[in-house]
């Protein structure tokens, strides 16, 4: 409650900026209006008279009318010390509205100058100016503090002060000055992360992809600023702001709960929803699923290089039969009941439900052109697809380290992970077993249109006390030999290989290729051996499709051999985190093909999603307990036989996963929807056991949600 008393005391502050602070010596321009008015009203009159002035004289260029263009355009002016008004900048998208707006200023009188210390002197001040006219409620004119001590007064002032810009006489008052100007939107050409949503990022997939581009799209993910140059966010986002003039009405439609902007930094500050009910219409022990998510979004940016992010969630949820039994499967050590994918470890709530509270934030720094470091907690991505067999945002957050390089032709991405094994049998005293993860991500535009891109990742635990090493801190790929050096067992290295093709704007192919073992002979020899174990991905999107604007085809196919990602008795060498993937979600010994139909029109969105699929699980049913290759968690040298090893081997599972989804963006500022989701899951076994049995579901749920995360239900 004391949060939402402080939004209005917030609030009000920010009507704040429109306040002239003017000491004893200063007078401000007069124009013969106002003349006869009283000394302590003249700023008062300054002001109206020339927004009577503007609002009589201007004309909106008929080009800014048509295209229907809503904004704002910053005016900074000043009035000379003769008394006449001259423009010094105009921050507008169109030249005729720049130009319409010097011929008023032109066709101002000549006024009294303003005076300090009974000398007249320049004064500067700046104007925004919301387009439609409509839009203002009331013109705000400036005075701009750091420029108004100007010429042969200013000279005299700074003889008075022993502070660089501010009067002796008014440090009390510099509290008060702190005040929000306008706010641009600087996030979306910050050096902030988009957040990794699907939805959000097929907005601009199509600008990336154009033939020519000297973009790299694999690794997200992308930062505000790399996009900007293709997808222009801000009028993308002007196209669909809805016309509210009230406070709570530009809160809930267009813009950020809290926004303040100054020279120097800014921040946001959101209060975000994931509230989800449905209902699973086969499952008989509840009536209904649910999420409940409070989180509090905070964006910032310290000078042009730093910026700041940080989100905490509150969450207590029940969902669908099959997505629970999933949680519980892998669940920690320590008696908590489950967690939840992609989120992190559960506590128990009510009546089958799940208490788990998440956090993630960074530190993103850009020392110069060509650098980013980030220091955070979260996820990354590497690939164009729906599924990423090389790095996915399947698992719950972890702590990391990432340095992007990027020139020429190339980026290369390095990232440097702590993540954890959370299992019983690796637990140790209590606390669960620590392990690290170094990746090394090279994307190099061959041609205009073709895009390769080298993959490496080492897996390393914290044996003998030896914590992180710091030779994997080595930023060149390829450096297998390291984990060799530190011992047979000292590290699990993974490779990489991913491509894309730009057929046309419209049309691109994309592929992965994952190594877990390389073998040349295991390989190429046609015996099936468990040592071939290779994953790969072939995809094309289809933007526009049909001449359709923004309607998106996708489709993709997946394959991961038995035992890749797994490791042999140091299981805590493979590829996982809390229990779960960090590459594809279904871990290994699959095959599956996708097909995505995304549109998107002004503030409406929907998509259609189709995933079929061939899985091969264990049995563990006291019979048969052999690693047949589907978990990454089990000891590879307990598998059932070394040859003629197949895909979907094992408890051999056919899956079908359909998904539909329509919404409505309530905030682009946000991305803040209301939607409805149909899902429809058919699981079958070859062997029923307690773990994997037979399984229809159809679930439907309706939701308002701050989307800035992927939610993964196709399990």
């Amino acid at each position: 409650m004391k949060y939402l008393i402080l939004l209005p005391v917030l609030f009000a502050t920010s009507f704040l900026n429109s306040q002239e602070k003017l000491n004893d010596s200063e007078i401000p321009p007069v124009f013969p209006e106002c003349e006869m008015v009283e000394f302590q009203q003249r700023s008062d009159c300054f002001r109206e008279t020339l927004k009577d002035f503007i609002v009589e004289n201007i004309k909106i260029p008929q080009v800014v009318e048509e295209d229907n263009f809503r904004g704002t355009v910053v005016v900074l002016f000043e009035v000379t010390k003769e008394g006449d008004f001259q423009v010094l900048y105009i921050d507008a998208a169109y030249n005729q509205l720049k130009e319409e707006i010097i011929k008023v200023f032109e066709s101002l009188p000549q006024i009294r100058p303003a005076t300090y210390n009974g000398k007249p002197t320049y004064m500067q001040f700046r104007m925004p100016l919301k387009i439609p006219l409509r839009l203002n409620e009331e013109i705000a004119i400036i005075k701009e503090e750091s420029t108004s001590w100007a010429g042969e007064a200013a000279q005299d002032k700074t003889t008075d002060s022993p502070f660089t810009g501010l009067d002796a006489n008014n440090v009390t008052e510099e509290y008060d000055l702190i005040q929000s100007s306008d706010f641009t939107k600087p996030h979306l050409e910050s050096k902030l992360n988009i957040p990794f949503s699907h939805e959000m990022y097929s907005r601009f997939d199509a600008e990336l992809n154009r033939i020519g581009t000297n973009t790299h799209t694999s690794s997200k993910p992308f930062l505000y600023s790399e996009v900007a140059r293709y997808y222009d966010f801000k009028a993308e986002q002007e196209k669909i702001l809805q016309d509210r003039s009230t406070w709570l009405g530009r809160k809930i439609w267009n813009e950020h709960l809290v926004q303040f902007q100054t020279e120097d930094y800014w921040f946001t500050i959101d209060f975000g929803l994931d509230l989800q009910l449905g209902k699973d219409f086969q499952q008989e022990d509840y009536k209904f699923t649910y999420n409940n998510t409070r989180m509090a979004i905070l964006n910032g940016g310290l000078g042009d290089n730093l910026n700041f992010y940080a989100v905490a969630y509150e969450n207590q949820g029940r969902f669908a039969e099959y997505f629970n039994d999933f949680a519980q499967s892998i669940r920690p050590d320590g008696g908590d009941p489950a967690i939840i994918p992609g989120r992190g470890i559960a506590k128990p709530f009510m009546d089958g439900g799940y208490d788990y509270p998440v956090a993630e934030g960074y530190l993103s720094y850009s020392p110069g052109k060509y650098f980013n470091i980030q220091l955070g907690h979260g996820q990354h991505f590497i690939g164009d697809g729906y599924r990423s067999l090389l790095m996915s945002d399947n698992p719950s957050p972890y702590p990391y380290l990432k340095l992007s390089t990027t020139f020429w032709k190339l980026k290369y991405t390095n990232t440097w992970m702590s993540l954890r094994d959370v299992r019983p049998e690796v637990t140790a005293d209590g606390s669960f077993r620590t392990k690290f993860m170094a990746n090394h991500y090279l994307s190099l535009n061959l041609t205009k249109r073709l895009n390769v891109g080298l993959f490496e990742s080492v897996v390393w635990q914290n044996d003998n006390n030896r914590g992180f090493d710091v030779n994997y801190l080595n930023p060149v790929i390829f450096y297998r030999a390291i984990e060799f050096s530190t011992g047979a067992r000292g590290g699990n290295a993974l490779l990489g290989l991913t491509t894309k093709y730009k057929w046309t704007d419209k049309i691109n192919t994309y592929g992965q290729w994952v190594i877990d073992e390389f073998s040349t002979g295991d390989i190429f020899g046609g015996s099936q051996s468990w040592k071939n174990k290779l994953g790969y991905q072939l995809g094309v999107k289809y933007f526009d499709a049909f001449n359709i604007p923004n309607l998106l085809l996708q489709m993709e196919y997946n394959q991961v051999r038995p035992y890749t990602y797994s490791h042999n008795k140091e299981v805590v060498l493979n590829y996982g985190h809390n229990n779960q993937s960090m590459a594809h979600l279904w871990g290994a010994n699959f095959r599956e093909i996708i097909g995505i139909a995304r549109y998107k029109k002004e503030r409406m969105y929907g998509h259609v999603k189709f995933i079929y699929g061939k899985r091969g699980f264990d049995f563990n049913n006291g019979e048969d307990n052999a690693a047949y290759g589907g978990d990454i968690y089990r000891n590879y040298n307990e598998r059932p036989f070394d040859y003629g090893v197949k895909i979907g081997q094992g408890n051999t599972t056919n899956s079908l996963f359909a998904e539909v989804e329509g919404g409505y963006i309530i905030n682009p500022a946000s991305n803040l929807k209301l939607y409805g989701k149909f899902i429809y899951r058919n699981f079958e076994t070859q062997v029923k056991t307690p773990l994997h049995s037979d399984n229809s579901t159809a679930w439907i749920n309706f939701g308002l949600r701050t989307d800035i995360f992927n939610w993964y239900y196709d399990y």
